[in-house]
């Protein structure tokens, strides 16, 4: 697999990355099996793809012990990037920022991890109630003290947009420009995909500008670019996408051009091709620093996905995409 270098400190990883929270939180309970899931990112890692997306939040806690079980025996072939900062309730998700709050889930994290050093922490979300100067300078210290390579932000702030704000990443740039000041940022994790583009607009060019690395997130539209998603088929209670407005019956079913033109894109490339591949070809294609992290409960989708890397877009093809409809249905 093609390798890209993100951040001022030279991180080197496959092209496309696996993001492992489906595998333990958010989606359909009955669907996350350790066993599958181990399976899947055994054959991810097989398939060229050296970075894993967690956070000690997934489950909470069980998606760090599972790839731990996979980082004693492969450690070598892993970059592991875990994110802090977000405490679970039984109801609720609070932001913790405290600096001994950072260094104490950095330690569990490494424990669960079972590994002397996280390749990137991510700062979740940013604790309100604390600068998040001395949150990231807890961060930092991390460094110094070799539990750490590299810092990232998990960037929030695309549902602004969507209620009618013109840059939906204003905060989390000015959060990034405070932080800098304090330890270099190596990597930005935000929603980047086909039907979800606002980080193109200021996001992606303030990171490409200083050199940082981008995460894509969610670069499959939640699985509904991939094409496998029947308007109406219903999603199980505990799917977020249960109640969320763009997977209503009535939604998927007006955003289906969107996934008919990957098609006819796909289609273009041979048999073989999937939307979903081209969906991921497609983020790929917005910068060299930028790495999609697709996430993957089976083997099947996490060695698809991980091919989409070898799939090159011609301009006839940027041009379909680019006059695809503008996605209907809010985000909130």
């Amino acid at each position: 697999m093609e390798r890209r270098t993100i951040g001022a400190a030279a991180l080197d990883v496959g092209a496309v990355g696996l993001g492992c929270m489906p595998m333990n939180w958010a989606y359909s309970a009955s669907q996350q099996r350790g066993d599958r899931s181990l399976r899947t990112v055994h054959a991810a890692l097989d398939a060229g793809v050296s970075l894993l997306d967690t956070a000690d939040m997934y489950g909470p806690f069980t998606n760090e012990l599972l790839l731990g079980r996979v980082l004693k025996e492969r450690r070598a072939d892993v970059f592991v990037s875990t994110k802090c900062g977000l405490l679970v309730g039984d109801q609720h998700v609070v932001a913790n920022g405290r600096p001994g709050y950072v260094r104490r889930a950095c330690d569990a994290s490494l424990r669960r991890l079972q590994t002397d050093v996280i390749d990137l922490y991510q700062l979740h979300r940013a604790d309100p109630e604390v600068p998040v100067e001395e949150t990231w300078g807890a961060m930092a210290e991390l460094v110094a003290a070799g539990k750490v390579r590299a810092l990232g932000l998990c960037a929030v702030g695309a549902t602004a947009t969507r209620r009618g704000r013109a840059d939906p990443y204003e905060g989390t740039i000015r959060q990034l420009e405070r932080v800098q000041q304090v330890f270099p940022v190596s990597a930005v994790e935000a929603e980047l995909s086909v039907w979800s583009p606002e980080a193109l607009e200021r996001l992606l060019p303030w990171c490409e500008a200083r050199g940082v690395g981008f995460l894509a997130a969610m670069p499959l539209g939640n699985g509904f670019l991939t094409g496998t998603l029947t308007p109406g088929g219903g999603f199980e209670p505990d799917d977020p996408r249960a109640r969320h407005p763009r997977f209503t019956a009535e939604m998927m079913a007006a955003n289906q051009p969107l996934v008919a033109g990957l098609r006819r894109v796909a289609a273009r490339h041979g048999r073989a091709v999937t939307p979903a591949q081209v969906a991921l070809a497609w983020v790929l294609g917005c910068g060299p620093q930028v790495v999609p992290i697709p996430g993957a409960k089976r083997e099947r989708w996490a060695v698809e996905n991980a091919r989409a890397a070898e799939l090159v877009l011609t301009p006839a093809d940027l041009s379909e995409i680019a006059r695809l409809p503008a996605p209907r249905g809010s985000w909130d």
